[in-house]
Order: C-alpha cells, then sequence, then structure tokens
C-alpha cells in the first residue's frame, strides 16, 4: 500500500498521489477562467487529504455529496467543503508554504461543522494538516490560533453519553466503578485533603455553593469513578464524578482527579476541563504540586457536558447527559 499517513505532534502529512492530481486536473479543465481554475485544482488537493486522512480513521464521509466535487457548485462559490455523514459540512482550506494565515471566502464563513487548514508543499506532493478551528469570525484564521486534530476527532467520532440521572436509579455506564475500587484509603477518610474549598463555583450564571457528594447526608446522591489511562506519559489517574439532587429540577455536580497507584501527587501541569455542549471550556484547573483538582457546578436533566483531563499533548474526554 502506498499511501501512509505520517505523525508529528499535531499534525498529520498525507502524500497527494496521482489519483489525487487526476481528480484535481479534471476539475480544473472544466473551469473557464484561469486563475479559479488553479484555485479549484487547490481546494481539490485539500478536501483529498482530510477525506483520506478520516475515511482511514474510520469516519465515514460523502464526497459526492459535496459541494467542492460538484463542478457546477465550484463555480458558483469558492469552497472546500467535505460532507461527514449525518452530522455537516467540515471545510478544508489549503494553505500555501509560507503563510501564516488560513483565507476563507464569505460563502463558507458559515454553515460548517469546522474548518482544517492543510498546507499544500511546493512541490504538490504532500498536504499536512496543520489543525482546525470550529467557527470562524473573521475572514481569516491564524495557524498559531489552530487546534489540535485530536479534538476534530473527538468532535466527529463522539462517544456514548454517559446518562448521569441513570445513576441515582443504580444503572451505571461500563468503566464506571464503586469509590471504594478505585481509591484506597476509602473516599470518606479523604474527603478533607482533596477538598477544594468551601468557595463558591460560578456557572450558567448562578452562584452554588460547593457540596460534598454523600449518601449519608440528607440529600441523597451517588458518585463513581473511573480509571484514565495517559499512555504516551505512562500516567494513571482516577476521574470522579458525583451527582447530588437539588430543587427541581437542578443537581448539582462534582468532578474530581485523584492520584493512583500509591502516588501522593497528580502528575504536574495535569488539566481538568469542563466543557459545554460546543465543546467550549468553561471550567478548568491545572495541577502543580496537588493531590488532587476538584470542580462543581450545576445544571438540569436534558443539559450535555463533558469532562476532559489533558497532560501534554494527551488527552481523554468524556461526555456526560444529566
Amino acid at each position: 500500500m502506498t499511501n501512509i499517513i505520517t505523525t508529528d505532534c499535531l499534525t498529520f502529512t498525507v502524500p497527494l498521489t496521482l489519483k489525487a492530481h487526476h481528480r484535481a486536473q479534471g476539475f480544473h479543465s472544466q473551469q473557464s477562467n484561469l486563475e479559479q481554475a488553479k484555485r479549484v485544482y487547490l481546494n481539490t488537493l485539500a478536501v483529498y487529504a482530510v477525506n483520506f486522512y478520516l475515511r482511514c480513521l474510520g469516519i465515514e464521509t460523502d464526497l459526492e455529496a459535496s459541494d467542492s466535487w460538484n463542478p457546477v457548485m465550484q463555480i458558483l462559490a469558492n469552497t472546500a467543503d467535505l460532507v461527514i455523514k449525518d452530522q455537516g459540512k467540515l471545510e478544508c482550506r489549503p494553505v500555501l508554504p509560507g503563510e501564516e494565515v488560513c483565507r476563507l471566502p464569505p460563502e463558507v464563513c458559515s454553515n460548517r461543522i469546522g474548518y482544517v487548514a492543510v498546507q499544500l508543499n511546493q512541490q504538490l506532493t504532500e498536504a499536512k494538516l496543520l489543525g482546525f478551528i470550529p467557527t470562524v469570525a473573521a475572514e481569516a484564521i491564524s495557524i498559531s490560533k489552530l487546534r489540535s486534530l485530536e479534538e476534530l476527532l473527538e468532535r466527529l467520532n463522539p462517544q456514548e453519553l454517559v446518562p448521569l440521572s441513570r445513576w441515582l436509579q443504580n444503572a451505571f455506564a461500563p468503566g464506571w466503578e464503586a469509590i471504594e475500587t478505585l481509591l484506597f484509603p476509602p473516599q470518606e477518610e479523604l474527603a478533607f485533603d482533596f477538598r477544594s474549598g468551601s468557595q463558591a463555583i460560578h456557572f450558567r450564571n448562578h452562584t452554588y455553593p460547593t457540596t460534598n457528594v454523600s449518601q449519608n447526608s440528607a440529600i441523597v446522591g451517588v458518585k463513581r469513578g473511573k480509571l484514565l489511562h495517559l499512555e504516551r506519559f505512562g500516567e494513571q489517574v482516577a476521574l470522579l464524578v458525583g451527582l447530588v439532587p437539588q430543587a427541581a429540577p437542578t443537581m448539582d455536580i462534582s468532578v474530581e482527579v485523584y492520584p493512583t497507584g500509591g502516588q501522593t501527587y497528580l502528575p504536574r501541569e495535569l488539566q481538568l476541563m469542563v466543557l459545554d455542549q460546543k465543546g467550549e471550556a468553561v471550567m478548568q484547573a491545572q495541577a502543580r504540586s496537588t493531590k488532587s483538582i476538584q470542580l462543581e457546578f450545576s445544571g438540569e436533566p436534558g443539559e450535555h457536558f463533558s469532562v476532559k483531563v489533558a497532560l501534554g499533548d494527551v488527552s481523554i474526554t468524556e461526555p456526560f447527559l444529566i
């Protein structure tokens, strides 16, 4: 097999084969305007590279349904879209050598699930996927502002949501275990050391006091944990998520990370983030010489959020449905 994907730190390089150039040349020849023909050629190579990359990772695309693969639409709009099945259009914009920004025509600055910058080399033999951004507010994206392709894959290949409210009926998702099986000594003996303080957390335009999740308190709550393996660094931490019903329909939620394997402290610079439904971080904290991290907020049934644990360029994201 001659097609190879190579990985740098946060980029992916795809070879531009004769097949890719044949398709680009075919579209190029149907354009009457020379500048437009060049633009279509480069757009085709960028879309080809992103499509090849995503298909290799098992993400379903539909090239034939994309405007960028339609000769009529190529005349009407400067588009480099790629249809992702059941999700929407991903814009794949070419970046030439030496350029520090990825430029966007006005017609593609909306109705997209994201934008990928694809750098083409001088010989047009390789395309490097530099990163992505979910939305744009201007017609140029600074290359330095691009997000990791790992985050793009998380968006395009989402995990099954963990239904938190069902935990109150003792119906737990696979992998979420009782606290005593993950931490020793038992969690209640560690509660004082691992408290983040009595400060209030602001979320969703409300203020909620911090609360311990306890099945012995007047308000019955539940807490479960899951081991997360940050394999490149040889690290493992325990993620704990707790749920306490308050005045209907509000639920207080706690998110914590603890060291495991006899370690006293979390890995230095480990980050814990709470993401909203758009994948934007609304709360976050970072370990220094830290025994644990805890974040608390409130939500209502039917709302989605995710918890992201990151160390360097390795991250694990767990999605939840309240």
